[in-house]
């Protein structure tokens, strides 16, 4: 445990973009991006790799539990942020990391808790009452979708380029594969559902875009802790205000998902990601994404019997498609960018 915290704090001092607990947002700029590793080091990180897929990727098969368990969403989103904001405290702690000093930064860091944390959770674990996890899973894999136009309006450095068209074009046309806007759901409320996990993704998006703008300068746990920590205050007032959390009771089943979301997806997650970006660099790490809606689908299928049809391997096959040609690093010609720095 010690040689995982220390390794996973030992970065640079520039914030990461923000992390959901299946965000798949680009990767930042400003990490050092691949490192020589040895062969004994390389296994381990891979390992690494693919063990945080599988936390952040099972955790729409986890909430789907928690909700089908009856806990409410503002209620299960609270309780696993709880967990995960105990276990943050605890390593921050044992690391003797240094809190930011400038009250702009804790504004900057509290939007980040409401855009990044708390509303896309909340999103996600409310679509999840009426929609497999499945669905829930790919649909969030179009983050980087979304980050690209949003980027290109405020970020000057951003520019919209042949392939990232290319790519937005494949991939929303798998998100539309997916929806399908058939009116059987529509009156079904499943349509509802699928908006609220595209606006997941949009407000995941979002949050990207503006930790580039404006958090800067603080070592990677700290925004990690506090986005985390600000999301538990802001679920915490709705789950009070609209739920009854205090009159809660917890079957083994919802007991079990609160705990994995908290402690795995929510908080030791963060130490594995900030691990591989010490030894990868952000490019590298940002793959994860990849994996999500792989986990997420096998996880669905397996644990919860969801159905696998045509339209959901398509849907996921062309996000997936969009999202590699928007990676893709042969030089791309700039189709617009701004002028001015924003």
């Amino acid at each position: 445990m010690r040689s995982l915290v220390s390794r996973s704090l030992r970065n640079p001092d520039r914030a990461p973009g923000p992390l959901g607990a299946a965000s798949g947002g680009p990767a930042e700029p400003g990490w050092p991006d691949n490192r020589g590793l040895t062969s004994t080091s390389s296994r381990a990180d891979w390992l690494l790799f693919i063990l945080l897929g599988f936390l952040w990727g099972s955790s729409f098969l986890f909430i789907k539990i928690g909700v089908d368990a009856g806990l409410q969403p503002f209620t299960l989103v609270t309780l696993r942020l709880l967990i995960g904001f105990g276990l943050l405290v605890t390593v921050v702690g044992f690391a003797r990391e240094k809190l930011p000093r400038d009250w702009r930064m804790y504004v900057h860091l509290l939007v980040l808790g409401c855009i990044n944390i708390a509303l896309p959770f909340a999103l996600i674990t409310w679509a999840e009452q009426s929609v497999h996890s499945t669905l829930a899973s790919v649909l969030n894999s179009a983050v980087p979708l979304f980050t690209i136009p949003i980027a290109a309006l405020f970020l000057h450095n951003e520019r919209i380029t042949a392939n990232r068209v290319a790519g937005l074009i494949v991939g929303f046309l798998g998100v539309v594969v997916l929806v399908g806007f058939d009116p059987a759901e529509l009156a079904a409320g499943d349509l509802a559902a699928e908006l609220a996990l595209i606006g997941a993704a949009v407000s995941y998006a979002c949050g990207t875009v503006y930790a580039r703008r404006h958090v800067h300068g603080l070592r990677p746990m700290i925004p990690a802790l506090c986005q985390v920590g600000f999301g538990l205050l802001v679920s915490a007032a709705l789950a009070f205000t609209f739920e009854r959390p205090m009159e809660l009771s917890l079957p083994p089943e919802a007991l079990l998902a609160v705990v994995w979301l908290g402690l795995l997806g929510s908080g030791a997650a963060y130490l594995l990601y900030f691990r591989l970006l010490h030894d990868w660099g952000a490019t590298r790490t940002s793959l994860v994404a990849y994996l999500l809606p792989v986990f997420g689908i096998a996880l669905g299928v397996l644990v919860l019997s969801e159905p696998l049809d045509a339209r959901l391997v398509l849907g996921t096959a062309l996000i997936i498609g969009g999202v590699a040609l928007v990676n893709t690093r042969f030089r791309r010609r700039h189709l617009a960018q701004r002028a001015t720095s924003a």
